[in-house]
C-alpha cells in the first residue's frame, strides 16, 4: 500500500502537481483561436436549450436539454460550494476572475470534445447511443490506438465511477450528521436505495432524476446568490473592482499575491467544469440531435453554467458577508460558505446549504455511475459485468458514507484523472481537424439560410461513423 501511495502520489505530482493545469489552459487558448472563438460565436445559441424547442420528440432518445442537465448535475458538485472557498481562501477574490476566464476559455474545449463525441457515437440497442473518447480514439485514430482507448476507460471507471462515487457519499453523510444529526448508516443506507433504484433504470431514468433534481438545485441555490446580491446591491460595483484589482496583484490580500490567485482561480475552475478532462462527452453522445455541434454547443454551456454562474453564487455569498478576512486562516471550504451564508439569512440558511449540497452530490454520483457504466462498455459488453459494477458501486457509496475514513483507500482518483485528462487532450489534439470539418459544415449550413443545420454522413465518407447513429431520414 506504501509503494501504491508513493506511486500514484507522483503521477498526481506529474499531472495535476505541475503538467496539467497549464497544458489545459494552452490547449483551451489553442482551440478558442483555432476555431475563430467558437463559444462565443455560438453563445446565443446556447440558451435556446433550456426552452425544449427544436429538439426531437422521440421518447425513446434522449433530448439535448436533458444530456445538458445530467452534464451540469455531474459538473456541479460539493466542489461549487467548498472548492470556491478553497480557491478564495488561499488566491484571494482574485481567484474568481480567473475561474472565470478559464471557463470562458474551457468553453470551446468542450464544444470540441462533445462535438467528437457525437461524431463518432454508435448506437447502443435499438433506440438510445453510446460514445465518448473511448470511441472516438477508437473510431477516429483507428484500431492502432485500441490500447490509448482502454487506458483511457480504465482511468475513467477508477476515477469516476469508484473513487469520486465513494467521496460524494462521505460528502452527503458528513453533511447530514453535523447538520442534523442523521446517523452515517442511515445516510449510507438511504442514499444506496435512491441510487440503486435510478441507476438501475439507464440513462434514460437517471435523465429523469436529473430532469427534476438538476433545476431545483441550480435554481434554488441561484435564487439564495440573487437575493445575497439585492441585498448587498450597493457593494456589488465595489466587490467587481476587487475581484479584478486582486486578480492582477493591485490588491495583496494574501501570500503570492497575483500568482496565488491565477493558480487556485484556473485548478478550481478545471477541476468545477471538467471542460477537457474527457468525462462529460461521455453524456453528450447519449443525445439524439440533428448536428454533432448542436450538442457542442449544449454542453459549452454547461461549463458556463457550472463555473460563470454557480461556482460565482459562492463567490459573491463569500465575499458579500462578513465572515471572510483577506490572509486569514481557520475557516474555509464548506465551513466558510456556511458561515458567510449564515451572515446574510442568520442559521437557519446552514440546513438551506446542507440540502444544497445533498442535491449537488446525488446528482453528481448518478452522473458518475454513468460514466463508470459508459468505460465499463468500452471494455467489455458483458452484462454480468455491469450487474457486478453497478452493485459495486452502491456498495462503495455506502462505504464511503458510513466509514469517514476508508474513502482514504481511494487515493488513486485524482492521479487517474490527470492521467485520463492528459489521454483525452492528445486525441482531441489529433482529431481537431476533423472537429473543425464539421464545425465549418454547421457554419455553411446556418449561413445559407438552415435554421436547424442536419449532420449528413455521406458528406464525410473518409470518417469511421455509424451510419444507423446519423440516419437523416428520422428528419425528414
Amino acid at each position: 500500500m506504501e509503494f501504491l501511495q508513493t506511486l500514484f502520489g507522483y503521477v498526481d505530482s506529474l499531472t495535476w502537481g505541475w503538467s496539467l493545469i497549464p497544458i489545459l489552459v494552452v490547449f483551451g487558448v489553442f482551440i478558442t483561436i483555432m476555431s475563430g472563438f467558437v463559444q462565443f460565436e455560438f453563445f446565443g445559441r446556447m440558451f435556446r436549450v433550456l426552452s425544449g424547442k427544436n429538439q426531437n420528440s422521440d421518447p425513446n432518445n434522449l433530448s439535448a436539454r436533458q444530456a445538458l442537465l445530467v452534464s451540469v448535475g455531474g459538473r456541479v458538485g460539493g466542489g461549487n460550494i467548498a472548492g470556491v472557498a478553497v480557491a478564495i481562501t488561499l488566491g484571494g477574490p482574485g481567484a474568481v476572475f480567473w475561474m472565470w476566464c478559464i471557463a470562458l476559455v474551457g468553453m470551446a474545449t468542450s464544444l470540441v470534445e462533445c462535438t467528437l463525441a457525437q461524431i463518432y457515437k454508435r448506437t447502443d440497442g435499438e433506440h438510445s447511443f453510446r460514445g465518448g473518447p473511448a470511441d472516438y480514439i477508437r473510431h477516429g485514430l483507428g484500431s492502432n490506438y485500441n490500447w490509448l482507448a482502454i487506458v483511457y476507460a480504465v482511468c475513467l471507471l477508477a476515477a469516476f465511477g469508484l473513487g469520486f462515487n465513494a467521496f460524494q457519499g462521505n460528502t452527503v453523510a458528513g453533511a447530514m450528521q453535523d447538520s442534523f444529526g442523521i446517523s452515517r448508516l442511515v445516510t449510507g443506507a438511504l442514499l444506496v436505495l435512491v441510487t440503486g433504484f435510478v441507476i438501475f433504470g439507464g440513462i434514460k431514468r437517471i435523465a429523469k432524476a436529473a430532469d427534476v433534481v438538476v433545476p431545483v438545485m441550480a435554481l434554488g441555490y441561484l435564487a439564495l446568490a440573487l437575493i445575497v446580491i439585492v441585498m448587498n446591491i450597493g457593494e456589488i460595483p465595489a466587490l467587481f473592482v476587487r475581484i479584478v484589482s486582486s486578480a492582477f496583484g493591485y490588491e495583496e490580500a494574501i501570500a503570492g499575491g497575483m500568482g496565488a490567485a491565477i493558480a487556485q482561480g484556473l485548478r478550481r475552475g478545471l477541476f468545477s467544469n471538467e471542460a477537457g478532462l474527457g468525462s462529460a462527452p461521455n453524456v453528450a453522445a447519449t443525445a439524439l440531435v440533428h448536428h454533432p455541434v448542436s450538442q457542442g454547443i449544449t454542453q459549452s454551456f454547461s461549463v458556463f453554467i457550472d463555473t460563470i454562474v454557480i461556482c460565482s453564487c459562492t463567490a459573491f455569498i463569500i465575499l458579500l458577508g462578513d465572515v471572510y478576512v483577506a490572509g486569514a486562516t481557520g475557516i474555509d471550504g464548506v465551513v466558510l460558505t456556511q458561515q458567510s451564508l449564515a451572515s446574510h439569512f442568520g442559521e437557519w440558511s446552514r440546513y438551506a446549504l446542507t440540502l444544497a449540497i445533498l442535491l449537488f452530490a446525488f446528482s453528481s454520483i448518478i452522473y458518475n455511475v454513468y460514466l463508470g457504466e459508459n468505460a465499463l462498455a468500452a471494455i467489455t459488453k458483458s452484462k454480468p459485468a455491469l450487474l457486478v459494477l453497478r452493485v459495486f458501486i452502491l456498495g462503495l457509496i455506502f462505504l464511503g458514507a458510513a466509514a469517514p475514513n476508508a474513502t482514504s483507500v481511494f487515493f488513486f482518483s485524482d492521479p487517474m484523472m490527470g492521467i485520463l485528462a492528459l489521454v483525452n487532450l492528445i486525441a482531441i489534439l489529433m482529431l481537431f481537424p476533423t472537429a473543425i470539418r464539421v464545425i465549418n459544415d454547421f457554419r455553411a449550413q446556418l449561413k445559407a439560410g438552415v435554421a436547424r443545420p442536419v449532420f449528413d454522413p455521406a458528406n464525410f465518407p473518409d470518417l469511421d461513423l455509424d451510419r444507423k447513429a446519423w440516419d437523416t431520414n428520422r428528419w425528414k
